[in-house]
């Protein structure tokens, strides 16, 4: 080989060197600090950071964790007729605004949480329940059906809206706290 050619050769072949140094110690991990002196105090290695533990979502949904929930509509059924209150079925769905600002609104109210805690049997769900009562007219969200402890559904209790009875929105909590009342009152007390 000529002396001209092996010269740029030569030089690209330590450039190319050099690049894949270079880029071998930016991927490398950096290694440990000498232990320190007797005349500086260490710093702990700070911990691995573990990643983000994350609750189970509970049954209150948000719809207020001080409620006891029942699991099943089923479940929720049992409860009513042996503790003699009446149920009460929230029909919403987790990515619904309108669902989202209810459930904002009845976990604020002091009112409603009290009824549902102390004189109701519990129940929200986000699918369908098995029993055609449930939805007397249709399947819209969110939508609140009572149950009397005799298992009648209370299609009385309706909000105040005409093309969705029982259909109730974030301000219409005082029309919810309201039939919540009327519920408590049974319609038929033998079982």
């Amino acid at each position: 080989m000529h002396k001209d050619t092996m010269q740029p050769n030569l030089f690209v072949c330590c450039l190319i060197l050099l690049c894949t140094a270079l880029g071998e110690a930016a991927t490398r991990k950096p290694k440990k600090q000498p232990a320190p002196d007797s005349n500086t105090t260490a710093k702990p290695d700070p911990e691995p950071k573990e990643a983000p533990v994350t609750q189970p979502k509970t049954l209150a949904r948000g719809w207020g964790e001080s409620i006891l929930w029942a699991q099943t509509y089923e479940e929720a059924l049992a409860k009513s007729r042996d503790t003699r209150k009446p149920l009460m079925v929230i029909h919403h769905l987790e990515d619904c605004p309108f669902s989202q600002e209810l459930k904002k609104a009845f976990a604020a109210d002091a009112m409603a949480q009290k009824l549902a805690r102390e004189d109701f049997v519990m129940l929200n769900v986000v699918h369908p329940v098995a029993d055609d009562n449930q939805s007397p007219d249709g399947f819209y969200v969110p939508r609140v059906i009572f149950v009397d402890p005799s298992m009648t559904v209370r299609t009385d209790l309706a909000g105040r809206y005409s093309n969705r009875l029982y259909a109730y929105e974030a301000g219409d909590i005082p029309e919810l706290i309201t039939n919540m009342k009327k519920a408590k009152i049974l319609l038929k007390t033998e079982l």
